[in-house]
């Protein structure tokens, strides 16, 4: 019993560690905030709490959204308390116009949550302008404590979370379309197929975490003094390749699930199918791998994956006579696939660098739209009216 209870916590030590960091940011904060700052300790807690993350850039990330939404949410508190003084009235008016304010500041979704949370945190019985101060203060300890200790949540570095990200997706990537070969090879049903249409979609969602964790390396690297640039910069290009094949991984899947529908694959195809997804899997586990002993062969696992789509689109076109013109470009839409995934796992591409690929959403951010952005479009705004009225 009591070994299958430590097994519980040991197969989830990263967990374990990320709680247990956790718990002592809230109570470090907890001890500064109350002997920094009269009766600080609980905002100074739940403020940790709520900024700590698994990393520094995300921690410093919350943490500057938590105090934009403190300082944002104290000031429109005071006013309408100072209105309306403490109750009902106060609160509701409290939270419609922090969500006024953060839609005309243009907070991402971090702040504008924060806004109206540290703003009925303010608001609480006593409040005043000296309580304000000290709960604004506060807020800066518990963010500062989290920051800290949010660099001790995870023993890797950005870099290295990116490529067991990377990693683990590819693997994957690779069993599935292993799968999808043997099955092609067997003979496959329409639920087989959906079950693999299902099996890729949920692939090609672990995107946005990939290309956010990326984003986070590139970031960490250029003002981290011990990270690697070219590393982060070679990470992030292959979170772009590793997205671009398993989009392509689920075009292949919805391909097979569109000729089962349609009456199955031909018999005289169906084997340089299964080959051809067979070489592209390896391919893709060969990338991850990148075992020694495939520098000794003349040809590359995705040299081998281009010569399988090559013979498969002679074959198609060998039997464009006998077979249904629909399934033979079907057939040739999963050679260009594989092309696709060859040039993506190469990096060959210049679909992979010389398109600029767009960084986290703008709802993802503290602020939406930069300040100096923002500062220039009212700027401009005030000159037109200007010119208008004279």
């Amino acid at each position: 019993m009591l070994k299958r209870l430590l097994k519980l916590f040991t197969d989830r030590k990263y967990w374990v560690r990320q709680i247990v960091v956790a718990g002592i940011s809230g109570s470090v904060a907890w001890i500064i905030g109350d002997a920094l700052v009269p009766n600080g300790g609980v905002v100074a807690a739940i403020v940790s709490t709520l900024s700590i993350r698994i990393s520094l850039h995300k921690s410093l990330r919350e943490g500057f959204g938590q105090i934009v939404g403190t300082a944002i949410g104290a000031g429109v508190a005071l006013l309408t308390v100072s209105l309306f003084n403490f109750g009902f009235l106060a609160v509701g008016t409290t939270i419609i116009f922090c969500a006024v304010v953060a839609r005309a500041l243009h907070l991402g979704e971090v702040a504008s949550v924060n806004v109206p949370v540290t703003a009925l945190i303010v608001i609480g019985p006593g409040i005043s302008g000296s309580t304000a101060v000290h709960r604004l203060l506060s807020t800066l300890i518990g963010a500062g404590v989290a920051i800290f200790f949010s660099y001790f949540s995870v023993p890797n570095t950005p870099i290295d979370r990116a490529r067991n990200q990377i990693k683990t997706v590819s693997e994957k990537a690779a069993e599935l379309l292993a799968r999808m070969s043997e099955g092609v090879a067997a003979g496959y049903t329409q639920k087989d197929a959906g079950k693999w249409l299902a099996q890729a979609r949920l692939l090609v969602e672990e995107v946005p975490a990939i290309r956010s964790q990326a984003v986070e390396a590139r970031s960490h690297a250029r003002w981290f003094p011990t990270a690697e640039k070219d590393v982060a910069e070679e990470m992030y290009i292959e979170g772009i390749a590793t997205e671009h094949t398993l989009v392509q991984v689920r075009t292949i899947a919805r391909t097979l699930f569109d000729s089962a529908v349609e009456g199955g694959i031909a018999d005289s195809t169906k084997k340089q199918i299964a080959v051809a997804l067979s070489a592209a899997s390896y391919a893709i586990s060969a990338h991850v791998e990148k075992p020694d002993d495939i520098n000794d062969f003349s040809t590359s696992p995705t040299d081998d994956a281009r010569e399988a789509g090559s013979a498969l689109a002679e074959t198609l076109i060998e039997d464009g006579k006998d077979v249904d013109q629909e399934q033979i470009i079907r057939g040739l839409s999963i050679v260009s696939n594989i092309d696709r995934i060859a040039d993506s796992l190469d990096q060959n591409s210049p679909a992979l660098k010389d398109v600029i690929t767009p960084d986290e959403p703008a709802k993802a951010k503290v602020l939406e739209v930069s300040p100096l952005e923002q500062t220039a479009t009212l700027w401009n705004r005030i000159k037109r009216s200007a010119q208008k009225y004279f």
